[in-house]
């Protein structure tokens, strides 16, 4: 095998080759079992174990430094599915607070309807737990004041947000590429999380014996009473993505929304297109529906969401992983990038000549730090990074994370817990992307540009702005 940094389709190894040098480093690599002692493991309770809370928890059950103790729901059948997704024979409850009372119970996950966030995450607060809240962190505009002063006042309590690609290998790589000006100056950003009508919401009909509360309840995406929506829901997770890529949080949002697909009662949008607009002038343009979910990013790979990370010398589409499909990252090179300052000509990126012009652009994978070659690696760490590389150039294989984003968040969450230490996905985090959730429907709902220093008065006693008339 080669040991020149750049394979070439005339000196490179082959696919065979390739793969076999891949195979046999990888059984080559030394086996370490980890074994926490009792006293690293943080015995934590459930509040909420839905959809949402029931996939939290079966992920959570191959965790080694934690140990869920116990659920409360108040439907009983959901704490049962809870309990058997995490195999610890927790104890069950149906009301949260008298979990809260235990004080054996060093954390609580809170997977709960989005209007009950706020009071269920100060409940466990004032019980002196660390809180995991799965997002948006908080439904109102008093909330946002009301949480950041109680987290503010128990600062050795850890309070983490549910954003997820906060931890995720290849988003971490993406924001590493825009440090290093690999894609040149960011200016925009396209979100979008696509549902076709059978992938949507669907209204669950009323049981039989089951109250009108119950109900709407088991609906309350639906309802605006105890929703935000698609943007809450969905737009969330990817205006926390730009916000990390542009650095910043948004100047202002515009926005439009409509009800026009999904007649069966709900009173939330199904469908919505915003744009927010950054200090630097940047933009995230952001789309989701519920009649077509198509994603024209990644060669048609994937469906229903991603990104697009647009920078002057190069393009991002990045998705993250679910548990069927790997999470995704792919680097488009601009032909003829702008020079950058003090650049001389010669010393544009080798890279660009990868790029055609005039016929589209060619896919690079973007890789994991793992993969990067840092000038210290034994023989055999070379080797297989040279096998990488060239199986990822060649398109048989791409980057892999190692691990689910969603599987290192809750991890992270409970060793922060142990450590005291603050979480990536933090309260502020957790509270400016709540604050675009709300601001985003409130363009929407008012047809106006909302500036987002509108947060800051907004829930304080002042008169709220007047509503647009029909």
């Amino acid at each position: 095998m080669s040991n020149s940094s750049t394979p070439t389709p005339n000196s490179g190894p082959t696919r065979r080759t390739a793969t076999k040098a891949v195979a046999a480093a990888a059984l080559a690599a030394p086996f370490i079992s980890k074994v926490k002692a009792a006293n690293d493991i943080v015995n934590y309770g459930f509040i909420g174990a839905g959809g949402r809370g029931q996939y939290l928890l079966g992920h959570m059950k191959g965790l080694d430094n934690g140990r869920c103790v116990a659920i409360a729901d108040i439907v009983d059948e959901n704490a049962r599915k809870g309990a058997a997704a995490i195999g610890s024979d927790p104890k069950l409850y149906k009301d949260y607070r008298e979990m809260l009372a235990d004080k054996n119970i060093d954390a609580v996950c809170i997977a709960t309807p989005l209007f009950t966030h706020f009071p269920v995450t100060k409940d466990a607060l004032d019980a002196g737990k660390h809180v995991f809240c799965e997002k948006s962190l908080v439904f109102t505009a008093q909330e946002v004041h009301a949480l950041r002063a109680l987290s503010n006042s128990k600062p050795k309590q850890v309070l983490q947000v549910g954003l997820q690609r906060r931890y995720s290998k290849f988003y971490d790589a993406a924001r590493q590429m825009i440090d290093k000006g690999m894609i040149g100056d960011v200016q925009h950003v396209y979100a979008q999380w696509h549902r076709g009508p059978m992938g949507a919401w669907r209204m669950k009909p009323q049981a039989a014996g089951q109250s009108k509360e119950m109900w709407e309840i088991a609906n309350w995406r639906l309802f605006r009473k105890f929703s935000g929506g698609l943007v809450a829901e969905l737009a969330s997770h990817q205006i926390d993505v730009a916000d990390r890529m542009f650095g910043a949080n948004p100047e202002f949002v515009v926005g439009v929304g409509g009800l026009d697909t999904m007649k069966d009662g709900r009173d939330v949008y199904d469908n919505i297109q915003l744009i927010f607009k950054y200090p630097k002038g940047q933009k995230l343009v952001y789309s989701s529906n519920s009649t077509n979910e198509h994603c024209p990013l990644f060669g048609g790979q994937r469906t229903q969401f991603g990104e697009m990370i647009m920078g002057t010398a190069g393009t991002i589409h990045i998705t993250v992983g679910t548990d069927k499909e790997p999470a995704l990252g792919l680097w488009f090179v601009e032909a003829n990038p702008p020079k950058r300052s003090g650049e001389k000509k010669e010393g544009a990126p080798a890279t660009a000549s990868l790029a055609s012009t005039g016929k589209g652009q060619t896919a690079l994978p973007i890789l994991l730090d793992r993969d990067a070659m840092k000038g210290n690696e034994s023989f055999l760490e070379k080797e297989l990074k040279f096998a990488k590389l060239w199986l990822y150039k060649k398109g048989v294989s791409l980057p892999e994370e190692d691990r689910n984003p969603v599987d290192v968040a809750m991890e992270s969450f409970l060793n922060d817990c142990k450590r005291g230490s603050k979480p990536k996905a933090d309260l502020e985090v957790g509270l400016a992307d709540s604050s675009a959730v709300i601001l985003a429907n409130l363009a929407m709902d008012e047809g106006r540009r909302v500036y987002f220093n509108e947060i800051d008065k907004m829930g304080k006693g002042e008169a709220a702005p007047a509503k647009k008339k029909a």
